[in-house]
């Protein structure tokens, strides 16, 4: 049995305090990690708040972690005890579903996920199914590399399953923890990339991560310029926006794409879709394979979260960081639990 030391809150909001739990023994397909640095996500803030109405106490957040594999199924091929890894926002899925068996585990019915009934990265030790446990490629900062295994994917994703091709025109909505990552993908992906933005101050910033021009979305003449202009419009804000007005930006056969998860319905007519043929769709973070394709393309072309590093025992000011929009872009928490 291994006892794990982590921080928990015990309620929705609550404190978070140093908390002590047993694993059972481990499973035949299982590895545990010894956590190094884990990112602060937007979704570990919604969670603990329990905003989706599906979080269990007491809560151990963390669903970006990089470490070490510590211990290891009796059934684990593929991974050595000290190898450097990292989980991101699944821990188990079923293999026999058709969605697995094709390659989609991210879409199998029944995933578990990290901090979802079961305890996350805020600790010294996490547990997971060994097909979630991804090696982390030697380029890659240790430091900087958690968030790439949640923000990172969420945006590289959809990259993959459109075929979005390096002649695409492509718009970022929101220049935060996913969107500073997007600019850098398709930048690198080929595409021509504009940035919406209603911060003059983010402008010189993403220009330097990647965007080729930016939209003050302040400014009606900067919309009409842009009416028709897209090919895919990424948007990576988890807020209410003006859906209609986004929409015309698409140009024929164009797709909106949500990657945050706004707080209300999205609102879209089908009168606004069906004359340019255009597709609005979401998706979820990837599947393993998608994952490390993303690994080693961060690692080939040296992209990387910016962060901001905090003692994993500073975990309540490392959330009012996030809470207060500070971060930039991405938060991680340095394990520093004796």
């Amino acid at each position: 049995m291994t006892t794990v030391k982590a921080f928990a809150a015990h309620d929705a909001g609550g404190v978070f305090a140093p908390y002590s739990y047993d694993l059972p023994q481990i499973k035949d397909d299982e590895v545990d990690i010894a956590v190094e640095y884990c990112g602060l996500c937007h979704s570990d803030y919604s969670m603990w708040r329990n905003e989706w109405g599906r979080t269990e106490y007491p809560f151990v957040g963390g669903h970006e972690v990089v470490g070490r594999v510590k211990a290891k199924g009796a059934g684990v091929t593929g991974l050595d005890i000290g190898q450097r890894v990292g989980l991101g926002w699944y821990s188990r899925s079923d293999l026999t579903s058709c969605e697995s068996i094709g390659g989609d585990h991210n879409l199998s019915p029944g995933n578990e996920g990290t901090i979802i009934g079961r305890h996350g990265g805020f600790a010294d030790t996490v547990r997971c199914q060994s097909l979630w446990a991804l090696p982390l490629p030697d380029k890659l900062s240790v430091e900087a590399a958690g968030p790439l295994f949640c923000g990172g994917i969420t945006v590289f994703n959809p990259l993959v399953q459109f075929d979005v091709k390096p002649t695409d025109k492509v718009g970022v909505v929101g220049i935060g923890g996913l969107g500073h990552l997007a600019l850098q993908f398709l930048n690198k992906w080929g595409c021509e990339v504009t940035a919406f933005t209603s911060s003059e101050s983010k402008t010189a910033e993403a220009k330097a991560l990647g965007a080729h021009a930016t939209l003050d979305s302040r400014d009606p003449a900067s919309w009409k310029a842009a009416y028709g202009k897209f090919d895919l419009l990424l948007v990576a804000v988890a807020v209410d926006l003006e859906w209609g007005k986004l929409a015309r930006t698409l140009a024929p056969k164009g797709r909106l794409h949500i990657v945050g998860i706004p707080p209300s319905p999205v609102a879209l007519h089908a009168a606004q879709l069906m004359p340019g043929q255009l597709s609005y769709s979401s998706s979820p973070l990837g599947a393993p394979a998608t994952t490390m394709k993303m690994l080693d393309f961060c690692a080939r072309h040296g992209i990387s979260a910016q962060i901001e590093v905090f003692p994993m025992s500073q975990l309540n000011e490392a959330m009012q960081h996030l809470h207060e929009g500070k971060a930039r872009y991405r938060v991680v928490l340095k394990n520093d639990i004796s």
